[in-house]
């Protein structure tokens, strides 16, 4: 074997320079070179970002980027039941292919799903390939991974968008390697770069405290995992006309490396914080788990659910799925109630798009009495039970 720089992908970079432990190879007029006394052990291969090293023959080169078109949604079901991140994905790629002229095409996996087909295409979806196959019934990694992958190698997506759920967070990765693409992880926000035809991929960096932009300039398809809730589902529209395709599905024993031997469910209570209309959060200032207590109290008074901050979460006084904000789940409830919340910016962009905020806090110098509608400066372990007590005297719970 021999190594081999591909000059189209060498960018220069001198990642391999520094990682050949015998300084046999280096980076000259921007691009690397190989010196005689290279031991071909493949450590620059593996370390390469731009993987322009190879140890024997030059694979073809791929694609052109121009030749990939479309916005794709992975259409996740579970039981045959699409999760609701589902619209929200639809919504935004109809906002994001109108601008580049190009169609918003829907990938459905699993079996006995056709029947999903028609409502993929009244929230946006002009195209559903659609994949059933008895390998696809329950999600697996290994034979979802490889239809996705071998139909994306096929179709070239311009852009693949999965919900950052439990299993939108397992496949994508798997994808992305297969196919040797980048992927943004946890987005709150996807906008399009016109000029380059980049899709800009926003998230949160360094704990929640800044924003970052990401983009995938050399690679194709642009993916990244959105999180539930910051999009906004379209109005579903019965008249919409688009087309159902059918997949071969490829899979057989061997590309399995799991068996399904049986399926239990576990009834417990879910928190669904996203499609809440009514919340309850409670913050630092709660002082520990027992003081949830009262907010849980008032969350059933009004009929609402109970959200928390991220310093109460890593407080360990309730659970993560209970959290707010970037680092957390964002909301849109009619009544975002905060108690002992201090507002942090990490916070506020989880829930300022609430249509009614009220803040309870002994600071009146709290950010969050800056977005709050109503706000009650004063002691919440005094003003919560009392209106609690005035809420259920008054049947709110039933009411609202």
């Amino acid at each position: 074997m021999a190594l081999t720089v591909i000059i189209d992908k060498c960018t220069g970079c001198k990642v391999c320079e520094f990682a050949c432990p015998f300084g046999a190879i280096v980076v000259e007029d921007g691009k690397a070179k190989s010196l005689d006394n290279c031991t071909e052990c493949g450590i620059c291969v593996e370390q390469c970002p731009e993987a322009a090293l190879t140890l024997g023959v030059v694979v073809a080169e791929g694609p052109s980027l121009e030749s990939y078109r479309n916005i794709w949604v992975f259409a996740e079901q579970r039981d045959g039941v699409l999760t609701k991140v589902v619209h929200q994905l639809l919504g935004k790629a109809r906002e994001l292919a109108d601008s580049l002229g190009v169609r918003v095409e829907a990938v459905l996996l699993g079996q006995n799903v056709e029947g999903l087909a028609p409502d993929l295409i009244a929230h946006g979806a002009d195209t559903v390939y659609l994949a059933e196959d008895e390998h696809l019934a329950h999600y697996r990694t290994d034979a979802y991974a490889k239809v996705l992958a071998d139909l994306i190698k096929t179709k070239r997506p311009e852009i693949v968008l999965f919900g950052a759920t439990v299993i939108g967070r397992d496949l994508a990765p798997r994808i992305s390697q297969r196919i040797h693409t980048g992927l943004t992880a946890d987005c709150t926000g996807l906008e399009i770069d016109m000029a380059e035809r980049l899709l800009l991929q926003t998230r949160p960096a360094f704990g929640g405290n800044i924003m970052a932009t990401i983009i995938c300039p050399r690679h194709r398809p642009q993916m990244s995992t959105v999180r539930p809730g910051v999009m906004k589902a379209l109005p579903a529209d019965p008249s919409r006309e688009g087309k159902v395709e059918r997949v071969a599905v490829q899979v057989s024993p061997a590309d399995l490396k799991t068996v399904i031997k049986q399926v239990v469910k576990e009834a417990r209570k879910r928190v669904d914080l996203e499609e809440a209309k009514i919340i309850v959060s409670g913050g630092r200032g709660m002082g520990g788990p027992e003081a949830f207590k009262i907010l849980e109290e008032l969350a059933e008074a009004i009929g609402g659910e109970v959200g928390a901050s991220r310093a109460a979460v890593d407080s360990g006084w309730i659970s993560v799925d209970h959290q707010v904000g970037q680092t957390g789940k964002t909301v849109h409830p009619d009544l975002y109630i905060a108690c002992g919340i201090s507002g942090s910016i990490q916070h506020q962009a989880g829930m300022k798009g609430s249509k009614c905020i009220v803040a309870i806090n002994k600071d009146p110098g709290a950010p969050i009495f800056q977005i709050a509608d109503f706000g009650i400066v004063g002691d919440l372990f005094k003003i919560v039970p009392m209106l609690t007590q005035e809420l259920k005297a008054a049947g709110a719970g039933s009411k609202i």
